[in-house]
Parts: structure tokens; C-alpha cells; sequence
């Protein structure tokens, strides 16, 4: 496929959720968005080529911006090898499918295809509330569940589930996850002490340096987050719901140095770790 003729900071970033597909170019020196952001209702039927048809809309209103420049596209769901092994919150169609050449074909330019958590995980690290901070850095998203970024020295560990994680006999986001708290109509205090729980039991098997809190729930953060007691400093995120368009962007640049634009033929996945080495 061809090399990228576009700005060679600007990076078309696509975020696929279970209600809404958003996108917008994001300028990777500030991780500022460069353009209005586009929402497209995620397709009823939300096969990989049915998504993969409104991400091509998507990227059809940017091309002017973008030219043939790979794009990153999240979805909710881990990715190995460009491959989806499973899917909670699409059609299950997704599953066992090499998504990322799907959409590659589609499109007719590159595309690496990044779990949501891992995305929005690489966001806080590069321009959010985990700028500059060196050794383990755990990012959690509260929402439907509870999607996990683990990141050591800039270097995302890909696919971690630790919202999944059995916790006294539950599987931790059935009972932590802000969609949790809504269902059971918890105070921020009762829910607090659940996620005291949940944060606890991963920091005593990760010892990590920091804690991001993300996901729509950390814009009330100052309600929960200052009721729990760890030894690890616990923040909220700073990018909010553009934290998956411009991790997505990021992992284009991660993978394809945007100083050798002609790698970006090499065919190589953004599960490999030494790809995801952020700057220093």
C-alpha cells in the first residue's frame, strides 16, 4: 500500500463503541484534535464489515486532511495479531476475525486496529495525566465494565483484562464498573468502597507507581476518588472521551515511525511490545 503523503503529524483516529463510531485527525506533537469530531450511531447489526463500512465514512470526510496516511481504529475488545478472539459489546461476528486486514482491505490503507483501554491507556501516557511519569503506570477505564492500560516505562503491555479479575467470588466490573453503580443505584460512598476493594487487589499483585481514572464517571472524580485509601497515588484522566481517538492515532505513530514513512508497509502488528515504546 502506499506510504503517507499527509501532514506528517496529523493522524486520523477512530474510536468503535457499542453505541457510537467517532473520529477526527489528531495532531501528534499536542494530541489536540485538528478537526471537528465525527459520531456515526454504531450499525444495529455491528458486524466488523458493517463498522467497517461507517469507519470508511468516516474517513472519506478526512481525507483531504489526511491523504493516504494509515489510521488507528479501537475497538472494545482485546486484539492479538490484528485477530479478535473475543467481543462482549458487538455483534459476535467479531470474533476469530483478523479485523485489522478486514478493515485494511476495505479501506484500501493500512490500519492498526488497538483494544479501547490500551488506546485511551497510551493517551494519558503520551499527553494526559500520566505525562513525564516513569516506571508502572495502570490506567482504568469505568464504564460498562472496566477496561485496564498497563504501561511500564512507556511500553504498553497489550490485552490486560483486569477488570475481569474474580474478586471474592465476583468478576471485579460486576461490581465495581460504573455501569454497576448506576444498576444498583449506589451512593459515590457505598460505590467507593467497592472500588476500594477492586484498587487494592491490583495494586497488591502490580505495586504500580500510578493510577489513572478515566471513563465518563472520572468528570465527577472529586465525588469518589479522594474516599480511597492506597498507597499508590490515584488521579483522574485528562482526556476524557478523546482518549481512544487519540490513542488510536498514537499507535499509528508507534508503529510507523512517522520519520520512516516507507515502514509502512511492513506489515507488522501493534501487539509487538518494542512498537509501543512512547518518547521520553
Amino acid at each position: 500500500m502506499a506510504c503517507m503523503t499527509s501532514s506528517p503529524h496529523h493522524i486520523l483516529g477512530i474510536d468503535i463503541g457499542g453505541s457510537g463510531i467517532k473520529g477526527a485527525p489528531v495532531d501528534l506533537s499536542t494530541g489536540a484534535l485538528t478537526g471537528s469530531r465525527i459520531r456515526i450511531p454504531t450499525p444495529k447489526k455491528s458486524t466488523p464489515k458493517a463498522c467497517a463500512s461507517v469507519v470508511a465514512q468516516i474517513v472519506e470526510q478526512f481525507s483531504a486532511q489526511i491523504g493516504d496516511s494509515p489510521v488507528g481504529v479501537t475497538v472494545p475488545a482485546p486484539v492479538v495479531h490484528g485477530v479478535v478472539p473475543m467481543m462482549a459489546n458487538l455483534d459476535p461476528a467479531w470474533v476469530g476475525v483478523d479485523a485489522e486486514k478486514l478493515f485494511s482491505d476495505q479501506l484500501g490503507r493500512q490500519v492498526v486496529l488497538v483494544n479501547d483501554a490500551d488506546a485511551a491507556g497510551l493517551a494519558e501516557v503520551r499527553y494526559g495525566a500520566a505525562q513525564g511519569r516513569r516506571g508502572v503506570v495502570i490506567v482504568t477505564t469505568l464504564g460498562t465494565g472496566i477496561g485496564t492500560a498497563l504501561i511500564n516505562d512507556g511500553v504498553l503491555v497489550p490485552n490486560t483484562e483486569l477488570g475481569h479479575l474474580e474478586i471474592a467470588g465476583f468478576d471485579a466490573e460486576t461490581r465495581a464498573s460504573a455501569a454497576a453503580k448506576a444498576r444498583e443505584k449506589l451512593s459515590y460512598q457505598r460505590w467507593s468502597k467497592r472500588l476500594q476493594i477492586y484498587y487494592s487487589a491490583v495494586e497488591k499483585l502490580f505495586w504500580p507507581d500510578l493510577f489513572v481514572v478515566g471513563g465518563g464517571v472520572s468528570a465527577s472524580h472529586e465525588r469518589f476518588l479522594p474516599l480511597l485509601k492506597l498507597q499508590t497515588p490515584i488521579v483522574p484522566a485528562m482526556l476524557l472521551n478523546q482518549a481512544g481517538i487519540v490513542g488510536a492515532a498514537a499507535v499509528v505513530a508507534a508503529r510507523y515511525p512517522l520519520a520512516e514513512a516507507e515502514g509502512a508497509a511492513r506489515g507488522v502488528r501493534a501487539s509487538d511490545p518494542a512498537l509501543w515504546d512512547t518518547p521520553k
